[in-house]
């Protein structure tokens, strides 16, 4: 294959650069509908009913009534809300035209509702789709492949507010023909990625940074807590990862999608009782606020919450709702290392709880790369990153070759 040049590649630059804008912008205008609907029902409905939000029952009906909403996007609408995300990888093939409002309206009700699980998996179909669609249709000359690549980076880049999380991902996927020079590769894709971010930061003041102490420097102890506590958060991925088959293949017996989201979104109402209100939604609003406020929070609360949120986590994918498990698991990654800190006050706080989000990230995505990422981001300290790259390492070599937190499909089920 003849490797482009210059000239070819900077011709793909402008589309790329679209492709980026406009899967920010997508992924922008679902997250303040989603938001907007959850202040509606959380929040306004509340208030002017003069409600508890935090009423046991009333987060059973909100989770109820967000799981049969759900429910009839999924069993009703064209296209059936887009592949099921339990079984899905992070990056799906587009979907036609006609399944995407119903995967869109799905994710929204979803985000809204309080369910444990982040945008991720559904918005990568949805800029996928409308990419390779439209991409197609105005520009012919470039293939669905690179349409479709220059969409998994502009999300990426867009979800993490920086095109170096895209960067890590497609060079560990070994995109494209590796006769081609990589940064040939990287080329478009970065572009997109580039412009996703930049278009998330002049409109989106979100960032997944936490208010923790700065890291002291380094100190060979550090290393043993950094391995420790990654191990320790890889270990709880793992283990969610040998539930989530057959707690998916429960719902899958209820038959009809209405049925199993609704039995899921009541699940889910319950466990949201039993974790208080941090375990509901996404999650990174949440870790951000028991972050800032984890002298009320008692290591037997933090713990709960660790053991709620992965049980809503499992229940939410395996009940059929369309979301991603990164961002819950991070959540979950987080608080494990708030409950060590709370156990051994002597921790290095900034190390464990960076290694805390690595280990599960690791274990939920097998991305060592994505997990690397995600932990300097909600720590950003450089002197973390040679602990944070050994822990990285160890824990690979215990997950590598076992269970992904994913379920199997169910023979004949088409997923």
């Amino acid at each position: 294959m003849t490797t482009p040049g210059p000239l070819a590649l900077l011709r793909q630059t402008p589309a790329a650069v679209v492709v980026g804008i406009g899967c920010a912008l997508t992924l922008v205008g679902l997250s303040a509908l989603a938001e907007a609907l959850q202040a509606l029902v959380w929040d306004d409905l509340t208030d002017a009913l003069g409600i508890d939000a935090d009423s046991w029952w009333w987060i059973v009906l909100v989770l109820t009534l967000t799981g049969l909403a759900v429910g009839l996007v999924v069993q009703l609408v064209p296209g059936h809300a887009g592949p099921e995300s339990a079984t899905a990888e992070l990056v799906s093939e587009p979907m036609p035209l006609s399944a995407v409002p119903g995967l869109a309206l799905a994710l929204v009700l979803m985000l809204a509702g309080g369910v444990s699980l982040g945008p991720e998996n559904p918005i990568m179909v949805i800029n996928a789709s409308l990419s390779v669609i439209l991409g197609l249709r105005l520009v012919p000359r470039i293939a669905a492949p690179e349409w479709m690549g220059w969409s998994v980076a502009a999300t990426i880049g867009a979800m993490f507010g920086t095109p170096v999380a895209a960067a890590l991902m497609l060079t560990e996927a070994q995109m494209g023909d590796p006769r081609i020079p990589l940064w040939h590769r990287l080329y478009a894709p970065l572009f997109a990625a580039a412009a996703g971010s930049a278009t998330m930061l002049l409109i989106s003041d979100s960032s997944m940074r936490l208010d923790v102490p700065g890291y002291a420097g380094f100190q060979v102890g550090d290393l043993g807590w950094a391995v420790g506590v990654a191990l320790l958060t890889a270990l709880l991925g793992l283990a969610a990862s040998y539930l989530i088959t057959p707690l998916y293949r429960a719902f899958q017996s209820l038959r009809y999608p209405v049925v199993a989201l609704t039995v899921g979104g009541f699940l889910l109402g319950w466990l949201g009782v039993l974790g208080g209100r941090e375990t509901l939604f996404k999650g990174l609003e949440e870790m951000s606020q028991v972050t800032d406020h984890i002298d009320d929070y008692s290591v037997a609360e933090l713990s709960l919450m660790v053991v709620v949120k992965i049980a809503a986590l499992l229940v939410a994918a395996a009940a059929g709702f369309r979301g991603g498990r990164i961002f819950p698991s991070v959540f979950v990654g987080v608080v494990a290392g708030w409950a060590v800190v709370g156990v051994f006050d002597s921790a290095p706080v900034p190390v464990v709880i960076a290694a805390g989000a690595l280990g599960i990230t690791i274990a939920a995505t097998r991305s060592g790369w994505l997990a690397l990422f995600l932990a300097a981001v909600i720590v950003p300290d450089i002197e973390l990153l040679p602990l944070l790259l050994v822990a990285t390492l160890v824990v690979w070599l215990v997950v590598a070759g076992r269970h992904e937190l994913r379920a199997d499909p169910v023979a004949g089920s088409g997923a």
